[in-house]
């Protein structure tokens, strides 16, 4: 199969390991905090970047233009693929509960999530979505961009290339396109050809968030997306205070003072071993092949958003729909208060979903008669009736119920701390009801001094039968509450990433386990290939190729299957077929 050189990233810094994180998989062996400690050093360089942006000035500018776009009746989008796809809906999500608490739905209703492939893809990764320009325009066009609106179009590398059709939508409509990324213009411009279109267009305003490597090599759902959660909330942050006419002026050196006293609090010793010990715990649980069920409310968007981001990540089975008896069960799931799905689905969203239902004559139009057939195929199964299959309400519980070595999560906040304390409360109720079914259990808790000494001395009686991390968030008086939001998801990106590094699905610092689902993926996957035995880029990429046609029946079907980098790797090393090597993978 011929491979597009326009899909050969290596050259990005986003690509590049971390120096820091060098040898992360054998220090997350010997001590699980110090591996803990590595992963925040690195998330320093989201520091460095954003406070290099906060002096700019550029954030008042960028408020100014939302500001007058909103009072000319206009709508601001985000738009994002995979990681950046989710941290749009999350901008959206956080922009609308805002508002509606305010009971204002005129305000509420001016912002839009873009994502690839939908909301489904916000709980599992949809095939290909990402690599077709046309897709990214018809997705910001069925929403009916103007001249009046602001689009942000946001990508981790700045190459992806739904992300950069909805950014020539969004020129073509006449908005205001803001580009927002995370690698240089040289590097760029010098080897894609679609992003060096983007970034030399005058009409397209660029905003490069570049941080360095990540922690983990590729995973740019760590630091390039945390360096854009942090400017995207402070920017709305400014913007919603405007609106009620209070002061913003001191906004950008305010976040970013508190988000630094955030990242020093994160490495403190009593977080540190508090996160260790449930990274540890987690780990035990997979191991033995049991599951992990996660309880949240408020960070319920936050909490998804990580543990789906874990499957093409490391390999681990997605969610898994209730009533699929064929798929493998799910290592980590998702449960929010309300009863119902379809409740717990808005609550999470903070509106009725959108997913994609096209026609049959939209999708041929888009990729003619060849694709036709199997891009049906894809948009099948990813609309609103199918994501209700997901079943994250309090009432499906019983489908998923934990038992005798399963473990159970609460990520709660201040404004949940009365669920926590209350033995009527969900997040109480959860974790006691696992406790008694013989379940492990564990909390992440975000609040201000304030609120410590009273969780200190509930959690205090759960310290022998529950893991208590306490993150103490320093006090604002933002509307949008940003620098916690910020904290949850470097928590959850530590928490699930050192976790996965122990399971050995990290060599180094490369995600060796990575699901090569996209163009993009299948060249990560390639090079991995390429640096741990003697073959050359072509017959790595024949190699791989060969590999995932072998195990894509049960990755279409979300069964179980091996790591392709490593197949790959023992085909070459010790000469074996694919049943071969696949059988010296599961003996370990």
């Amino acid at each position: 199969m011929k491979f597009s050189g326009q899909f050969k990233l290596g050259a990005l810094v986003t690509e590049a390991p971390h120096p820091v994180t060098t040898n992360l998989s054998d220090v997350a062996k010997q001590d699980t905090a110090a591996a803990l400690k590595l992963l925040f050093d690195v998330d320093e360089d989201v520091i460095h970047k954003f406070r290099e942006f906060v002096e700019s000035g550029r954030a008042t500018q960028i408020k100014e233009t939302i500001l007058q776009s909103l009072k000319n009746g206009g709508r601001i989008f985000f738009t994002g693929c995979g990681s950046t796809g989710r941290l749009s809906i999350l901008l959206d999500s956080i922009w609308r509960d805002f508002w509606q608490k305010r009971g204002n739905p005129d305000f509420e209703n001016r912002t839009f999530s873009v994502m690839a492939g939908g909301d489904y893809a916000l709980i599992k990764s949809v095939e290909g979505f990402e690599d077709f320009t046309a897709f990214g325009k018809k997705q910001l066009n069925d929403l009916s961009g103007s001249a009046r609106d602001v689009v942000f179009a946001i990508t981790e590398g700045g190459e992806t290339s739904f992300v950069i059709g909805t950014a020539w939508a969004g020129v073509e409509a006449g908005a205001k396109v803001y580009f927002v990324y995370n690698n240089p213009d040289d590097i760029l411009c010098g080897h894609v050809g679609r992003s060096r279109q983007v970034i030399q267009d005058t009409r397209i305003e660029k905003i490069n968030l570049t941080t360095g490597p990540m922690a983990i090599s590729g995973s740019t759902r760590m630091q390039a997306t945390s360096i854009q959660l942090c400017l995207m909330l402070m920017v709305l942050e400014m913007v919603a205070r405007d609106l009620l006419e209070m002061d913003s002026t001191n906004v950008p050196q305010m976040f970013l003072q508190k988000l630094a006293e955030i990242h020093e609090g994160l490495k403190s010793p009593e977080v540190l071993t508090q996160l260790a010990k449930l990274v540890e715990l987690e780990e035990s649980v997979y191991r033995s092949g049991h599951k992990s069920n996660y309880f949240a409310y408020r960070f319920g968007i936050d909490v998804l958003t990580d543990t789906t981001e874990r499957s093409p990540t490391y390999c681990t089975p997605p969610f898994r729909k209730f009533d699929d008896k064929t798929a493998t069960e799910s290592w980590a799931f998702l449960f929010l208060p309300q009863t119902e799905t379809a409740d717990a689905w808005h609550s999470i969203l903070k509106r009725k979903p959108r997913c994609l239902e096209w026609s049959e004559e939209e999708i041929r139009a888009l990729v003619g008669e060849e694709k036709f057939a199997r891009t049906s195929e894809i948009v099948h199964k990813i609309s609103h009736a199918e994501l209700m299959r997901f079943r994250i309400g309090w009432g499906d519980l019983p489908f998923r119920p934990p038992g005798p070595g399963d473990c159970a999560v609460a990520v709660a906040g201040e404004r949940g701390s009365r669920s926590l304390v209350s033995p009527s409360g969900f997040y109480h109720i959860q974790l006691d009801t696992a406790h008694r079914a013989g379940a492990k259990t564990g909390l992440i808790y975000f609040g201000g001094e304030s609120s410590m000494p009273e969780i200190r001395k509930l959690t205090a009686g759960w310290n022998s039968v529950c893991v208590n991390v306490l993150v103490r968030v320093p006090p604002t008086d933002f509307l949008l509450d940003g620098v916690t939001r910020v904290a949850v998801k470097l928590v959850m990106n530590a928490l699930s990433t050192c976790t996965m590094v122990r399971l050995g699905r990290v060599m180094g610092n490369y995600m060796v386990w990575v699901v090569p689902s996209n163009l993009k993926l299948i060249d990560r996957a390639t090079r991995y290939i390429t640096k741990l035995t003697d073959l050359d880029y072509e017959a790595a990429n024949a190699l791989l190729f060969d590999i995932i046609e072998y195990v894509e029946p049960r990755m279409k079907s979300d069964q179980a299957y091996p790591p392709v980098v490593g197949m790959a790797v023992l085909r070459v090393k010790e000469n074996l077929t694919n049943e071969a090597a696949e059988k010296r993978l599961l003996a370990g």
